[in-house]
């Protein structure tokens, strides 16, 4: 029994004519009427009685039509659901991110998404940048908002932004009188920073551009998220140097400055699997893009 039976079935049904129903169905008689006996052959019942004058549904017409029409709309609503997952405007979808994300556009973009595809369940999970690069290979995550670059075969990356570093310290600080801070006064300072396993790229510029201005600060690993990070800064534990974005993080006690030197840009990126590249994900990366495009 296939589709196409159950719908000739109803409109013979509904009109308790073959022509009237044949006209309907954009076909001539003799093939409807020799699809209906093959459905009634199949079911091994009588569905219709049949008369030179009158066309009549039985008992088990009657009984078949209710059921017939709850199966052709259930078929018709799982060919609408497949399509609109296909489309990326259903099923679920799982983004990791830095949490220093968060002061960028990403809660934009999370809202935006969420306001174009409010049927895809939308699953977020906050993680460091070499986390979500294990998560990503693990297929524990579809896509990932992170730091470039990381070693990772098969990714893909989609630029959100590039954007400076600031210096964040507390307001008590000498260096805080300055408008503008030189990475060579940081050479007696003890810096904060996100472990080196946990945000490769991100501690290597540092460090880099530091050495290449002539210090070497003292490193102080012991914070995951740029998040921590600051309020280690506000505990009085070191300075750090902290993505832009972090400025709207409003602590109370500590200033942000803006470095002196040339430093390189660092990016804010997001990355998927070359081969999942799921209609989903797809969805989500054109609102990555318009969201972007549009700053």
């Amino acid at each position: 029994m296939e589709l196409r039976h159950l719908r000739y079935f109803l409109v013979v049904a509904e009109e308790l004519h073959f022509g009237r129903a044949a006209a309907r169905l954009h076909i001539t008689q003799p093939p409807l009427s020799q699809q209906i006996r093959q459905l009634e052959d199949e079911l091994g019942v009588l569905l219709f009685q049949r008369t030179k004058r009158r066309v009549q549904l039985t008992d088990a017409g009657r009984a078949f039509r209710e059921a017939a029409q709850q199966m052709l709309e259930q078929a018709e609503q799982a060919v609408r659901i497949a399509q609109r997952v296909h489309r990326g405007e259903m099923g679920s979808l799982t983004i990791g991110f830095v949490g220093s994300a968060m002061a960028g556009i990403f809660s934009e973009i999370v809202l935006a998404f969420r306001n174009r595809f409010p049927e895809v369940e939308l699953m977020l999970l906050e993680l460091t940048t070499g986390q979500l690069a294990d998560a990503l290979r693990q297929r524990r995550i579809d896509a990932g908002i992170l730091y470039p670059p990381i070693r990772e075969e098969g990714l893909v990356f989609e630029t959100l932004y590039w954007e400076s570093f600031v210096v964040v310290l507390p307001g008590t600080h000498p260096l805080a009188v300055k408008r503008r801070i030189p990475l060579c006064a940081l050479a007696r300072e003890k810096v904060v920073m996100v472990p080196r396993d946990l945000a490769p790229g991100e501690e290597d510029d540092i460090v880099t551009y530091c050495q290449r201005a002539g210090c070497d600060p003292q490193r102080l690993p012991g914070a995951t998220q740029q998040l921590t990070v600051i309020g280690l800064v506000a505990a009085g534990i070191g300075l750090a140097l902290v993505p832009a974005s972090m400025q709207k993080v409003g602590w109370k006690g500590i200033v942000y400055r803006p470095v002196q030197d040339r430093m390189p840009r660092v990016e804010l990126a997001m990355a998927w699997r070359r081969d999942a590249m799921s209609a989903a994900v797809n969805a989500f990366r054109d609102v990555v893009r318009e969201m972007r495009d549009t700053r």
